[in-house]
Protein backbone atom coordinates (compact mmCIF):
# COMPACT_ATOMS: atom_id res chain seq x y z
CA UNK A 1 0.00 0.00 0.00
CA UNK A 2 2.33 2.55 -1.36
CA UNK A 3 0.18 5.66 -0.91
CA UNK A 4 -1.21 4.13 -4.47
CA UNK A 5 1.36 4.79 -6.12
CA UNK A 6 3.58 2.64 -8.74
CA UNK A 7 7.70 3.37 -9.26
CA UNK A 8 9.22 3.52 -12.35
CA UNK A 9 13.24 3.01 -11.92
CA UNK A 10 15.50 4.44 -14.62
CA UNK A 11 18.62 3.17 -14.20
CA UNK A 12 21.74 4.63 -16.31
CA UNK A 13 19.74 7.20 -18.36
CA UNK A 14 17.07 9.69 -17.93
CA UNK A 15 13.59 9.90 -19.30
CA UNK A 16 11.90 13.34 -19.22
CA UNK A 17 8.62 14.15 -19.43
CA UNK A 18 7.56 17.54 -21.11
CA UNK A 19 4.36 18.77 -19.78
CA UNK A 20 2.75 22.29 -20.53
CA UNK A 21 2.47 24.08 -16.95
CA UNK A 22 -0.68 26.45 -16.44
CA UNK A 23 -0.45 27.97 -13.27
CA UNK A 24 -3.40 30.64 -12.45
CA UNK A 25 -2.37 33.55 -10.60
CA UNK A 26 -4.36 33.33 -6.98
CA UNK A 27 -3.09 29.37 -6.75
CA UNK A 28 -1.14 28.41 -4.05
CA UNK A 29 2.60 28.88 -4.49
CA UNK A 30 3.80 25.74 -3.37
CA UNK A 31 6.97 24.40 -5.10
CA UNK A 32 6.94 20.77 -5.18
CA UNK A 33 9.38 19.37 -7.07
CA UNK A 34 12.65 20.37 -9.36
CA UNK A 35 11.84 23.68 -11.22
CA UNK A 36 8.47 23.45 -10.06
CA UNK A 37 6.45 21.98 -12.40
CA UNK A 38 7.23 19.25 -14.67
CA UNK A 39 8.50 20.84 -17.90
CA UNK A 40 10.98 21.62 -15.23
CA UNK A 41 11.17 25.21 -16.83
CA UNK A 42 11.66 26.98 -13.23
CA UNK A 43 8.65 29.63 -14.08
CA UNK A 44 7.14 31.03 -11.15
CA UNK A 45 4.33 32.82 -10.48
CA UNK A 46 3.24 34.59 -7.56
CA UNK A 47 0.46 37.37 -7.83
CA UNK A 48 1.83 39.00 -4.88
CA UNK A 49 4.96 39.55 -6.41
CA UNK A 50 4.76 42.34 -8.13
CA UNK A 51 6.93 45.32 -9.44
CA UNK A 52 5.48 47.45 -6.74
CA UNK A 53 5.86 45.22 -3.96
CA UNK A 54 9.84 44.21 -5.16
CA UNK A 55 10.80 47.82 -3.76
CA UNK A 56 9.56 46.74 -0.40
CA UNK A 57 11.47 43.34 -0.90
CA UNK A 58 13.97 42.98 2.84
CA UNK A 59 15.77 39.86 3.95
CA UNK A 60 13.90 38.39 6.81
CA UNK A 61 16.89 38.68 9.55
CA UNK A 62 15.26 36.86 12.21
CA UNK A 63 14.66 33.39 9.82
CA UNK A 64 17.77 30.95 11.40
CA UNK A 65 17.07 27.70 9.32
CA UNK A 66 20.00 25.88 10.78
CA UNK A 67 20.30 22.04 9.49
CA UNK A 68 22.93 19.50 9.49
CA UNK A 69 24.45 18.38 6.58
CA UNK A 70 25.28 19.29 3.21
CA UNK A 71 22.44 20.48 0.68
CA UNK A 72 22.59 19.47 -2.86
CA UNK A 73 18.73 18.77 -3.56
CA UNK A 74 16.97 21.75 -4.45
CA UNK A 75 14.72 23.21 -0.98
CA UNK A 76 11.12 23.00 -1.53
CA UNK A 77 8.20 24.85 -0.50
CA UNK A 78 4.48 23.42 0.73
CA UNK A 79 2.17 25.92 2.27
CA UNK A 80 -0.77 25.05 4.44
CA UNK A 81 1.29 22.82 6.69
CA UNK A 82 0.97 21.88 9.98
CA UNK A 83 -1.35 24.30 11.72
CA UNK A 84 -1.65 25.86 7.82
CA UNK A 85 2.14 26.96 8.50
CA UNK A 86 4.02 27.27 5.40
CA UNK A 87 7.52 24.99 4.84
CA UNK A 88 10.47 24.80 3.57
CA UNK A 89 11.81 21.41 2.90
CA UNK A 90 15.32 20.16 2.89
CA UNK A 91 17.03 17.02 2.67
CA UNK A 92 21.15 16.77 3.65
CA UNK A 93 23.93 14.34 2.41
CA UNK A 94 23.63 13.47 6.12
CA UNK A 95 20.31 11.85 5.63
CA UNK A 96 18.26 14.72 7.30
CA UNK A 97 15.26 15.53 6.42
CA UNK A 98 14.16 18.63 7.46
CA UNK A 99 10.27 21.21 7.62
CA UNK A 100 11.17 24.32 8.35
CA UNK A 101 8.80 27.36 9.10
CA UNK A 102 9.29 29.36 6.12
CA UNK A 103 8.65 32.77 8.60
CA UNK A 104 11.47 31.82 10.89
CA UNK A 105 13.72 28.72 9.85
CA UNK A 106 12.43 26.57 13.09
CA UNK A 107 12.38 23.06 12.67
CA UNK A 108 8.25 21.76 12.53
CA UNK A 109 10.17 18.43 12.09
CA UNK A 110 13.13 16.30 10.83
CA UNK A 111 14.21 13.01 10.69
CA UNK A 112 16.87 10.97 10.15
CA UNK A 113 16.89 7.82 7.16
CA UNK A 114 20.04 6.13 8.06
CA UNK A 115 24.08 6.15 7.86
CA UNK A 116 24.75 7.91 4.84
CA UNK A 117 28.27 6.27 3.25
CA UNK A 118 31.80 8.10 3.58
CA UNK A 119 33.76 5.46 2.31
CA UNK A 120 34.17 1.89 0.82
CA UNK A 121 32.64 2.87 -2.82
CA UNK A 122 34.65 2.26 -6.29
CA UNK A 123 34.22 5.64 -7.22
CA UNK A 124 31.86 9.17 -6.79
CA UNK A 125 32.84 12.70 -5.47
CA UNK A 126 30.49 13.37 -2.31
CA UNK A 127 31.18 12.40 0.83
CA UNK A 128 29.37 12.03 3.06
CA UNK A 129 27.05 10.44 0.44
CA UNK A 130 23.07 10.61 1.03
CA UNK A 131 20.17 12.37 -0.20
CA UNK A 132 21.15 14.13 -3.24
CA UNK A 133 18.40 14.21 -6.17
CA UNK A 134 15.80 17.13 -5.04
CA UNK A 135 12.49 15.36 -3.57
CA UNK A 136 9.28 15.25 -5.15
CA UNK A 137 5.92 16.28 -2.91
CA UNK A 138 2.39 15.10 -4.09
CA UNK A 139 -0.25 17.11 -2.41
CA UNK A 140 -3.00 14.72 -3.13
CA UNK A 141 -1.60 12.09 -0.66
CA UNK A 142 0.61 14.87 1.17
CA UNK A 143 3.21 12.46 0.98
CA UNK A 144 7.20 13.78 0.06
CA UNK A 145 9.36 11.22 -2.32
CA UNK A 146 12.69 10.52 -2.21
CA UNK A 147 16.15 8.22 -2.48
CA UNK A 148 18.41 7.89 0.29
CA UNK A 149 22.00 6.31 -0.31
CA UNK A 150 23.07 4.33 3.41
CA UNK A 151 24.96 1.93 4.51
CA UNK A 152 23.54 -0.15 7.17
CA UNK A 153 26.64 -1.84 7.93
CA UNK A 154 30.43 -1.75 6.28
CA UNK A 155 30.76 -2.51 2.69
CA UNK A 156 27.01 -3.11 2.33
CA UNK A 157 25.08 -0.63 0.07
CA UNK A 158 21.68 0.25 0.21
CA UNK A 159 19.35 2.72 -1.81
CA UNK A 160 16.25 3.69 -0.33
CA UNK A 161 12.93 4.79 -1.52
CA UNK A 162 11.17 6.55 1.00
CA UNK A 163 7.65 8.42 1.29
CA UNK A 164 6.86 10.39 4.33
CA UNK A 165 4.03 11.94 5.69
CA UNK A 166 4.82 16.03 4.54
CA UNK A 167 3.25 17.23 7.91
CA UNK A 168 4.57 15.21 10.09
CA UNK A 169 7.91 13.46 8.93
CA UNK A 170 6.33 10.13 9.98
CA UNK A 171 7.37 7.06 7.60
CA UNK A 172 4.16 6.32 5.48
CA UNK A 173 3.15 2.64 5.54
CA UNK A 174 4.90 0.36 3.41
CA UNK A 175 8.14 2.57 2.50
CA UNK A 176 10.80 2.74 2.42
CA UNK A 177 11.77 0.37 -0.88
CA UNK A 178 15.18 -1.52 -1.10
CA UNK A 179 15.99 -0.90 -4.78
CA UNK A 180 18.71 -4.03 -4.32
CA UNK A 181 15.76 -5.85 -3.92
CA UNK A 182 13.45 -4.77 -5.79
CA UNK A 183 15.33 -4.33 -9.17
CA UNK A 184 17.31 -7.67 -9.83
CA UNK A 185 21.11 -7.31 -10.63
CA UNK A 186 21.03 -3.22 -9.48
CA UNK A 187 24.02 -2.85 -7.64
CA UNK A 188 23.81 0.39 -4.99
CA UNK A 189 27.62 0.77 -4.84
CA UNK A 190 28.01 1.75 -8.80
CA UNK A 191 24.29 3.39 -9.36
CA UNK A 192 24.17 7.36 -8.04
CA UNK A 193 20.65 8.74 -7.33
CA UNK A 194 21.53 12.57 -8.77
CA UNK A 195 18.56 13.73 -11.23
CA UNK A 196 15.69 14.90 -9.33
CA UNK A 197 12.55 12.30 -8.79
CA UNK A 198 9.36 13.43 -10.61
CA UNK A 199 5.30 12.52 -10.63
CA UNK A 200 3.93 11.88 -13.30
CA UNK A 201 -0.06 10.19 -12.79
CA UNK A 202 0.75 7.99 -9.94
CA UNK A 203 3.98 6.96 -10.90
CA UNK A 204 7.13 8.32 -8.92
CA UNK A 205 10.06 8.22 -11.05
CA UNK A 206 13.32 7.72 -9.54
CA UNK A 207 16.61 8.20 -12.24
CA UNK A 208 19.87 6.50 -11.59
CA UNK A 209 23.09 6.90 -13.29
CA UNK A 210 26.81 6.21 -12.98
CA UNK A 211 28.93 7.92 -10.35
CA UNK A 212 31.82 10.16 -10.70
CA UNK A 213 34.46 8.32 -12.53
CA UNK A 214 31.80 6.04 -14.21
CA UNK A 215 32.69 3.25 -12.19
Amino acid sequence: MKNSFSISILVAGLCVAVLSAVVAPNALVNVTQHHNHDSRDGFYIDAAFTRAAAVDLRRVLGFNGTISGNVYAQPLYVENGPSRTAMVIVVTESNNVYALDSSTGGIIWQRNVGTPITSGLPCGNINPLGITGTPVVDLTSRSLFFDAETTPSPGMFKQLIFSLNVDTGAINPGWPVDVNAAIPGFDSSVQSQRAALGIVGNILYVPYGGRFGDC
